[in-house]
């Protein structure tokens, strides 16, 4: 191995033999140090050096068309400074080309586990396609900060997009920088996630009265789209879930029992969602479709709906009801039961809450109630 005293003319004017890929000219006045031209006539910096285990490792340092010789000289002499304490640079460099972008790790790493371990996961890669990778997707993972989630949420808020949708980004991203901690993926050291708070959450509540639910069920029954317009109309008369009646087979129902049996709910268990007699008389005369399990499939797929978006606004609409969302059925079929005197511990079962607090946002409506009956009473006694 020849040693030559680099000078910056030796660097300008030395070629390639044409005979060799590459020929390397080591500098004899610093250790390690040296110019590798290319037959295609590129020229690089590069320094040798040993690490803290022994090995002898080479550091790229950069082109020569872009350093000065004594410019690639310290950066080649700090390197090495740097791999004597400990710090190897070249294997730092390696780490850096390990980080990934915060598209890569959703798509190699984050939603091949959710997918595993999380019945929600479809919410997280919605949030995380819709709101956040559109903004972040191209940044490394140790690169994003909290500054640039905070402004995520600031622009959801202007758009008018719900506290329980800004929510939902927060916790998305906390559980997958926690995870990128966990799974030490190169420079992720901190959640920046962390001191973002959530913001407060609005309870919604909002029930029909009774003239409204005349007007709803009559605009149900005009829809022309039969599947949609009976799984809405069970909607309301059993208080159930939209999955819970959109993903219903007709091996569910269990007409002896008079329940409709979900194999598993929101909570990870199965439960039984109770029929009154409009829902059994409802799915009695709901037509089935030979070798389609679903009892209410759509009409072009032969899958069930997926969100019933379309047909419930055009039916919400119709019934004059724009601020009423179909989740609301939900909260109207409870409030209707706590009105007319339901305990809230058979409210909780119906509904398929897995606690009691689910189903206190009810209890308000009991107070009225009881309120009810003591001015009855109070009117009995003033008769008497």
């Amino acid at each position: 191995m020849s040693k030559i005293h680099l000078t910056a003319g030796i660097v300008r004017h030395s070629i390639c033999p044409a005979d060799r890929a590459k020929v390397d000219f080591f500098d004899a006045s610093q250790r390690g140090f040296l110019l590798e031209v290319r037959r295609s006539g590129g020229k690089t910096y590069y320094q040798r050096f040993v690490d803290a285990r022994g090995r002898t490792r080479q550091l790229r340092v950069g082109p020569a068309d872009v350093l000065t010789l004594s410019s690639a000289r310290q950066i080649a002499k700090r390197a090495v400074a740097d791999a004597l304490r400990g710090d190897d640079p070249k294997m730092r460099r390696d780490e850096m080309r390990k980080t990934v972008t915060l598209n890569e790790f959703v798509r190699d790493y984050y939603l091949p586990h959710v997918t595993r371990s999380k019945r929600s996961w479809k919410t997280d890669e919605t949030i995380l396609r819709i709101h956040v990778l559109p903004v972040l997707g191209v940044v490394f993972l140790d690169e994003i900060r909290g500054d640039a989630i905070e402004r995520i949420l600031t622009h959801l808020t202007a758009e008018r997009y719900s506290s329980g949708t800004t929510n939902r980004v927060v916790i998305v991203l906390r559980h997958a920088f926690n995870l990128a901690i966990k799974w030490q993926i190169p420079f992720v050291l901190k959640n920046p996630t962390d001191g973002i708070r959530l913001a407060a959450d609005v309870t919604r509540e909002r029930f029909l009265s009774v003239d409204e639910a005349r007007q709803l069920v009559a605009a149900i029954e005009a829809d022309q789209n039969e599947p949609a317009r009976r799984a809405i109309m069970l909607l309301l008369l059993t208080g159930a879930r939209r999955h819970e009646i959109t993903q219903t087979r007709w091996e569910h129902v269990n007409w002896q029992r008079k329940v409709l049996v979900v194999p598993l709910s929101k909570s990870g268990k199965s439960r039984a969602i109770a029929l009154n007699d409009s829902a059994l008389r409802l799915l009695g005369e709901t037509p089935r479709i030979v070798g389609n399990p679903y009892i209410f499939p759509s009409s072009k797929t032969g899958r069930p709906c997926a969100s019933l978006h379309f047909p419930w606004d055009r039916i919400r609409k119709r019934a004059g009801l724009l601020d009423f969302r179909l989740h609301d059925l939900r909260h109207s079929f409870a409030s209707f039961l706590v009105n007319q005197g339901v305990s809230l511990y058979v409210v909780q079962g119906l509904l398929g809450h897995a606690h009691s607090r689910y189903t206190q946002r009810y209890a308000h409506l009991t107070t009225d109630t009881l309120v009810e009956a003591a001015e009855r009473l109070d009117m009995l006694i003033a008769k008497a």
